[in-house]
């Protein structure tokens, strides 16, 4: 069969949003959801639940490998007038979740504000189309439309994205908006000057632990939000699982036809494990060592094997791959990771791990 215009636009996207990639699945959770549902919401709070952390009986996959108490809150606190505060590592999927919260509560994930340095407040609100605006003066017309002030014009949910990388006085724009649930435009007159949050509105904003200090949050913003700590994986086989299934999807889609070899991943994920200080034995990293960096390396393993030999990636590849993983803060952790490989990895059972400590020599100075 033909493929549609549509379904050949959706093959062509890196990475389409969580609405798109669980389309069948969120259609099919609609269809049977008898559940109470907030206001606003588009499943209830048992179905969004079941969507994020996957029902193996009725063919709902897990999406995200966390605590499932995590996400009862987090839908728990969007059920309220507190925005939700996603805090934790980096890595550690906050982004994930709060992308798979809004696709289940909203049907969309598409209202995003990135934060950062350069990040003002029209970007967050409200800005205007100049041309109309000099011509016709203010007017909705001449209005265009922020995430924020979209997402309560529709009911949807907002997220903000490294909330802490913008300047302080940019976050505080939040403080109005999240305690009145209106936005005041002084430019229009009459009802047209004053938006108000219609059901199902509400804010998941991430930070960044290795952030903390950047911009700290004003106590006020602060008591408009409930926090939640997104922690690393634990559990040694949840992380391998996990590192193992995304990889094999993004070398499928990067054209690699050998899936990811597992004991080359178990390596992989071991060294990421001790380097980031998840083992008595390792030495603590400055750069996080997260589960999606590990995602990443394992991708490029598969892509470097695979388009420069033919074959499934080894650990000779983990070795080429991690360099650049591993020295992003400080030229010291490359120093910490040729010692981990020159000490550590020998002491290990399997030729895997006797692979990695011959082609140490890999590392780049």
């Amino acid at each position: 069969m033909t493929a549609t215009v549509e379904e050949a636009g959706e093959a062509l996207l890196q990475r389409p949003p969580a609405e798109v990639r669980h389309a069948e699945e969120l259609a099919a959770l609609r269809a049977t959801d008898q559940d109470p549902r907030p206001p606003g919401w588009q499943l209830s709070m048992r179905a969004a639940r079941r969507f994020i952390v996957g029902d193996e009986q009725d063919g709902i996959s897990r999406k995200f490998v966390g605590n499932v108490s995590l996400v009862e809150r987090a839908l728990v606190t969007l059920a309220t007038n507190r925005g939700l505060m996603l805090v934790g590592e980096p890595g550690t999927a906050k982004s994930l979740l709060s992308e798979l919260i809004a696709a289940a509560v909203s049907g969309s994930s598409a209202l995003t504000v990135q934060g950062g340095a350069a990040t003002t407040e029209d970007q967050i609100k409200y800005s205007w189309n100049y041309a109309l605006l000099v011509s016709e003066g203010p007017s909705a017309r001449s209005l265009v439309p922020a995430p924020m002030l979209r997402g309560m014009a529709e009911g949807r949910i907002v997220r903000f994205e490294e909330i802490t990388r913008c300047p302080l006085e940019v976050q505080d724009c939040l403080l109005s908006l999240l305690s009145d649930r209106v936005i005041t435009i002084p430019e229009l007159d009459g009802p047209q000057g004053l938006v108000f949050a219609r059901q199902g509105f509400n804010v998941i904003a991430t930070a960044n632990t290795r952030d903390r200090g950047v911009n700290e949050m004003s106590a006020a913003l602060k008591r408009r939000f409930n926090f939640e700590t997104v922690f690393p994986i634990a559990d040694f086989e949840t992380e391998l699982g996990l590192v193992e299934a995304e990889a094999a999807e993004l070398l499928r889609q990067s054209g690699v036809e050998p899936p990811p070899r597992r004991d080359v991943l178990e390596v992989l994920v071991a060294t990421f494990r001790e380097l980031r200080g998840a083992a008595a034995q390792g030495e603590r990293m400055s750069t996080v060592m997260s589960t999606a960096e590990a995602v990443s390396v394992a991708h490029a393993v598969g892509v470097r094997a695979w388009f420069l030999r033919g074959e499934p990636g080894g650990a000779a590849d983990v070795v080429a791959c991690l360099a650049g993983t591993a020295a992003k803060d400080s030229p010291e952790d490359l120093a910490r990771l040729r010692r981990f490989l020159q000490q550590e990895a020998p002491r290990r059972q399997g030729p895997q791990w006797q692979a990695l400590h011959e082609a140490r020599h890999l590392l780049a100075d």
